[in-house]
């Protein structure tokens, strides 16, 4: 028949029936692993965390004016920061077995202060990190202020409803995808030891389980515990054998397992607190341009969460449970302004990869891993890094919202094609210009006006999500058709505690607290 629209046979191969609750997961939400192996899979969530922790101060303190000590230092608060926040979104948040850490997104933000010139005057460099500090501190406490509105008013409540799973997949693709540049350009930086160690977890963890079945689950449970202790070994070898005695500063830097500076700069007990640096410093612009940041961050943070949702075996989330996530993660960026962290506060991506990559979506085990985050800030840190599998999983959890929406409909590939085309162009753009020109496409005299813009412009979770939500919600909506295309009646069907019992023992509240949080 014309146009392929013939019915299958009984004895045709059928397609795949979607999954509300992805299968194949050995823990979900609320099935916690036996307590040995849950305190081994928090550590490994800890060490997975740990590489954004120290990546953004290493790249930030430096150019505020401190040294390894202050290094130290902002990375044990961050620690501190994060364990805490990831407690408290677990908890009382969206109860998802999700790590809030740092986020890249906030980054350029806080380069913009860091270069204000009102702080070119100080000749001290400590005094000179100080300052900016608490002139980040500022904007950061500022900042918080829009995802605790949008969250606990319920208003991020009303946007969410209309967010479908055709509209999801770009988000949450790009959420994974769009950190490609974090991924194989960070292990070239020293390609003969982050190449094996890439090598090596793959290995481990999709091929070792079916070579030697009778230690299946050790493999693909932990395998980044594998990974970074063989690569740790082989580059301590290339280290104390000489193999970069004569290489370039940079080099050493980045391949040696003795320049950190960080163990010796770290005091062995510290607990942080708040305002620790001194009083925080407000600037109107400077809050402003932090408030874009935090907004993309919540945009992208919406994905992950999406995302979390899925590898825990969880039901989509209701539209108030994720609103209270939000609302939980401005508190989060909050106690960054507070204690001083010198970034934001958001989901963590690499964090919801392992989720997939052990299939092990239990709460208990990130407040477990949470716990170390505390208990390692209060001692001193230590490094690991490696997210390319991470991300990859977190894209294709995305894809995996297909199987809700009718892909023979050329709707669905219009908004598709479209906004994850153009997500990924124009922050390619963006980004291009401002590696070329030091700056980006918006340079005014106004610092925080070209954050304002540049910054959503820069993050392809942002403007492949903003797209594809324009167009799902206003093309051709009123035909009746459009909505099974959009997949919307699979999540309708969990937007309340009341329309399905699943979501209330996924995502309800402690200590009867759900009479403070409505689900309607």
């Amino acid at each position: 028949m014309a146009g392929g629209g013939g019915g299958a046979k009984a004895d045709e191969p059928q397609p795949h029936p979607p999954k509300e609750q992805l299968p194949n997961i050995s823990y979900c939400i609320t099935s916690p692993p036996p307590w040995p192996e849950a305190i081994l899979l928090g550590f490994q969530h800890y060490l997975v965390m740990l590489g954004t922790t120290v990546l953004i101060p290493t790249a930030l303190v430096p150019q505020m004016g401190g040294g390894n000590k202050e290094k130290a230092q902002v990375i044990q608060t961050l620690l501190f920061v994060s364990g805490l926040n990831t407690l408290l979104q677990s908890t009382f948040g969206t109860r998802l077995p999700a790590v809030i850490g740092g986020s890249y997104t906030f980054v350029p933000t806080t380069i913009s202060i860091i270069l204000a010139g009102r702080f070119s005057d100080n000749l001290d460099p400590v005094e000179k990190f100080k300052r900016i500090m608490r002139a980040i501190q500022g904007a950061m406490i500022v900042a918080s202020t829009l995802q605790i509105v949008l969250g606990f008013s319920g208003l991020w409540r009303n946007v969410t409803r209309f967010l479908s799973p055709l509209s999801a997949v770009p988000l949450v693709s790009l959420v994974g995808f769009g950190l490609y540049e974090l991924g194989f350009p960070g292990v070239a930086k020293c390609v003969e030891i982050g190449l094996p160690e890439l090598v090596i977890l793959l290995f481990v963890s999709q091929y070792m389980p079916h070579v030697i079945k009778k230690g299946k689950h050790v493999f693909d449970r932990f395998a980044v515990i594998f990974a970074i202790v063989i690569v740790w070994i082989y580059a301590h070898l290339l280290t104390v054998g000489g193999a970069y005695n004569g290489a370039a500063p940079k080099t050493q830097v980045t391949c040696r397992t003795d320049r950190a500076g960080l163990i010796d700069a770290a005091p062995w007990i510290r607990v942080p607190y708040p305002f620790q640096w001194g009083a925080p410093s407000f600037d109107a612009g400077e809050a402003f341009a932090m408030m874009m940041a935090s907004f993309v961050a919540l945009v992208e943070s919406t994905g992950a969460f999406i995302a979390v949702s899925r590898y825990a075996s969880a039901t989509p989330m209701p539209p108030s449970v994720l609103s209270r996530g939000v609302g939980w993660q401005g508190v989060a960026i909050l106690f960054s302004g507070l204690f001083g962290t010198v970034n934001g506060s958001s989901v963590s991506v690499e964090n919801a990869g392992l989720l997939a990559l052990t299939r092990v979506g239990s709460r208990r085990v990130v407040q477990i891993s949470a716990g170390f985050m505390i208990f390692f800030s209060i001692l001193a840190p230590i490094i690991a890094a490696l997210y390319c599998l991470f991300f990859a999983y977190v894209g294709a959890g995305g894809l995996s919202f297909l199987q809700f929406c009718n892909l023979n409909s050329f709707r669905t590939k219009f908004i598709l094609g479209f906004s994850i085309f153009i997500g990924l162009s124009v922050p390619q753009y963006f980004n291009e210009y401002t590696a070329i020109n030091g700056y980006g496409p918006v340079h005014t005299g106004a610092r925080w006006f070209n954050d304002i813009v540049n910054v959503p412009f820069s993050s392809e979770a942002f403007v492949a999500g903003v797209v594809a939500y324009f167009l799902d919600t206003t093309l051709h909506k009123k035909d009746s058709s459009i909505r099974k295309d959009r997949g919307k009646h699979w999540w309708d069907k969990f937007k309340s505690f009341k329309s399905d019992t699943r979501s209330e023992e996924f995502y309800s509240l402690p200590f009867n607290l759900n009479k403070y949080f409505p689900s309607v």
